[in-house]
């Protein structure tokens, strides 16, 4: 197994709704709003509508849940949908929270992505799995996706 570069995702995300405390965590929803995708097999746009439901642990751990549009730049529409979790040092969560620029390094944001379109020149996507490693700040998500080859 491989993994060979599908794309740099710029998520861009609207202020953090929080539903408070649940007996999961802390509930919070954020949405997004739209970005961008490049890379050597996809690019294009992400669309406004999509939304992140997140999960914030007592021990500072956030249980990432996305679900979003993706327009590609010759037209194709496809579903994203990634799953992954995000953790690190109290200081550095509480750093990325405040909105400060933080070292990606730092902390563990991982990613696993799926995709799914009926188009057929990106059909080769509903049988692919993809893996992120990813980066917060104050407006957005950035994370470069591999494919499992």
């Amino acid at each position: 197994m491989k993994l060979e570069s599908l794309a740099a995702f710029e998520v861009t995300l609207g202020p953090v709704l929080d539903l408070g405390d649940s007996q999961w965590g802390r509930r919070r929803v954020i949405n997004i709003v739209g970005g961008t995708f490049e890379g050597p097999r996809l690019s294009g746009t992400i669309l406004p509508g999509g939304v992140d439901w997140q999960v914030l642990h007592p021990d500072g751990m956030a249980s990432i849940d996305t679900r979003c549009t993706l327009r590609t730049h010759d037209g194709a529409h496809l579903f994203l949908c990634t799953n992954g979790v995000r953790h690190g040092p109290p200081e550095v969560l509480r750093r990325l929270a405040d909105g400060e620029a933080v070292d990606p390094a730092a902390y563990y944001f991982r990613l696993f992505c799926r995709f799914e379109t009926g188009d057929e020149r990106y059909r080769w996507l509903n049988r692919t799995l993809a893996v992120a490693s990813g980066a917060r700040t104050a407006e957005a998500v950035r994370y470069e996706a591999h494919t499992l080859a």
